[in-house]
């Protein structure tokens, strides 16, 4: 019983288990499309009280870090998945979700495993924040430019992105007051893990057609995000080495240059393009797993080989 009890309080089962319901129960899917909005923007409030503003009271020594953040989050990675979705996905709304994992902010995750895997807490906190308040500009325009035959008009995804982005924020900022927090924080972590794992499975469900009739699209679409994740993972790292960057720094920012928001992707593909888009979204989930857990033992090994 204590094991069934871990196990089902465990992120990465967590997100197996929403993949593995997807596959095995997708047709009830459609039933919780409708409710997407609200568990996303609940998930998005209750992981953005990681974000604590104490961290930017020195707006000059938080700036770099915020900037670099956005950065390396939509022109590193944003740039290189649509590069290669480009040339390698055989339909327009596969390359439109690559278009949205592009314009997503990045994964709140990078801030609790900068801790994780002693990187720069801090500056995780200013590059993920750095990030998500460019995304509500840079969104619409990576949507505008790389989507731009299709019906979404920049107006409607301004305010997308603010309901997603800023309302969230600025909810966590009173989610955080400290007689309502002690009741959230014990919590937050599950929240987070269970409402991102409602999105996956919506993901999954609606296209479980693909994942087992379509081998060749999978392929492709992993190909692509482990490619752009583990590959420009590896490069990064080598070349923060190279810089003489120090590993804690190099590690938070190896994250911000790889680690989208599964979440946030899943949702506005099936909102702007429909399932077919959310299909890259869906793989990311499976990918962003792997990397982290691949992240996780590659520092285990570093402490060992330190010690």
């Amino acid at each position: 019983m204590q094991f069934i009890y871990k196990l089902i309080l465990n992120r990465n089962s967590i997100l197996v288990f929403a993949v593995i319901l997807g596959l095995v129960a997708g047709d009830f899917a459609s039933i919780f499309q409708p409710f997407s909005f609200f568990v996303l923007a609940v998930t998005m409030s209750f992981s953005m009280t990681g974000i604590r503003m104490q961290s930017l009271l020195n707006p000059k020594a938080m700036l770099g870090p915020m900037l670099l953040g956005a950065f390396l989050n939509y022109a590193v990675f944003g740039l290189v998945v649509i590069s290669l979705a480009y040339f390698v996905m055989p339909t327009e709304n596969l390359f439109y979700g690559f278009v949205v994992i592009a314009a997503a902010p990045p994964g709140v995750a990078i801030i609790p495993f900068s801790y994780i895997l002693k990187g720069d807490v801090e500056y995780s906190i200013a590059g993920v924040l750095g990030a998500f308040l460019a995304s509500v500009v840079v969104a619409p325009l990576f949507i505008s430019l790389f989507a731009n035959h299709t019906d979404v008009s920049s107006y409607s995804l301004f305010i997308l992105m603010v309901k997603l982005v800023l309302i969230p924020l600025v909810i966590s900022r009173f989610m955080l007051y400290k007689p309502l927090f002690r009741y959230i924080e014990p919590v937050r972590g599950k929240v987070v893990d269970w409402g991102f794992a409602v999105l996956i499975f919506i993901a999954v469900g609606m296209n479980r057609q693909v994942f087992f009739s379509a081998p060749t699209i999978l392929l492709l679409v992993g190909g692509v995000l482990l490619t752009v994740t583990f590959g420009l993972g590896t490069i990064y790292s080598l070349i923060a080495k190279r810089m003489g960057i120090q590993r804690p720094r190099a590690t938070t920012q190896t994250m911000l240059a790889t680690i989208k928001s599964t979440g946030f992707s899943v949702f506005t593909a099936l909102t702007l393009f429909g399932k077919e888009a959310a299909i890259p979204s869906a793989v990311m989930a499976v990918v962003v797993l792997l990397y982290l857990i691949f992240l996780s033992i590659k520092s285990s090994k570093l402490k060992m080989t330190v010690s």
